[in-house]
């Protein structure tokens, strides 16, 4: 499977500047263990994953040890 990555430099106004971030676009979902092994690999503070769907996009974030839950962004 080939995954393509982009390396973005958030709250920058140069590259190689700011927070350093992996984004990974996707057709379809891998397992979870794969997705962690990549953003342990990245080895950077956090490594998205989002897959485009009729609804807009599902988005899942990585550091490199454990998946960031965005669950909690959400208010009833």
């Amino acid at each position: 499977m080939k995954i393509k990555q982009h390396q973005i430099d958030a709250f920058a106004t140069r590259v190689f500047e700011g927070n350093s971030a992996a984004v990974c676009p996707l057709d379809e979902w891998p397992d979870d263990e794969l997705l962690l092994s990549i953003a342990a690999e990245n080895n950077l503070s956090e490594t998205a994953f989002f897959v485009a769907s009729n609804k807009g996009f599902q988005l899942r974030w990585f550091t490199p040890v454990t998946e960031v839950d965005l669950n909690y962004l959400k208010s009833d």
